[in-house]
């Protein structure tokens, strides 16, 4: 069997040139990330991840007064840091329906409101941003997501 003259360096030359431009690629925002401030992308970013979700919210809200005894007890156990009846309160809320402000992944995480009569944790959330144990940017939803109530004191 003979190879066509130059099938094998032509293949290479393809891989050199799709290299060459991956380096120029890497070398360009290496380069970009002088022009920001020592630290301007990590600040940007704790900026965004720092903003309490309830700044961009213009949807309805709730006094904490007038949510159901279940949900008053939930944030109370929130901020107590637990304990909690089911084994996934606390885990971390996708916001998948993107119906609470934008945040990066980990911002948000849910807890159960028990519903009486309920065989399992129903349909009622209190989904909290921000650190654990903090109860001042929070949301509950009692139709599991569909809808949301910013919870105000």
């Amino acid at each position: 069997m003979s190879a066509q003259p130059g099938a094998a360096s032509g293949k290479h030359s393809r891989a050199r040139s799709s290299h060459a431009g991956f380096v120029a690629a890497i070398a360009l925002a290496l380069s970009l990330g002088s022009v920001l401030p020592p630290g301007g992308a990590a600040l940007a970013r704790e900026s965004v991840a720092a903003a309490p979700a309830a700044v961009d919210w213009t949807g309805p809200t709730v006094a904490s007064p007038e949510l159901p005894r279940q949900a008053r007890d939930t944030l109370k156990s929130i901020s107590a840091g637990g304990p909690y009846r089911f084994s996934k309160d606390g885990i971390v809320f996708g916001n998948f329906e993107r119906l609470l402000p934008r945040r990066p992944r980990g911002y948000y995480h849910e807890y159960t409101v028990r519903t009486p009569g309920a065989r399992n944790r129903g349909a009622r959330r209190i989904v909290c941003g921000g650190p654990p144990r903090q109860i001042d940017n929070c949301f509950y939803s009692d139709d599991h997501y569909t809808s949301f109530k910013r919870i105000i004191e």
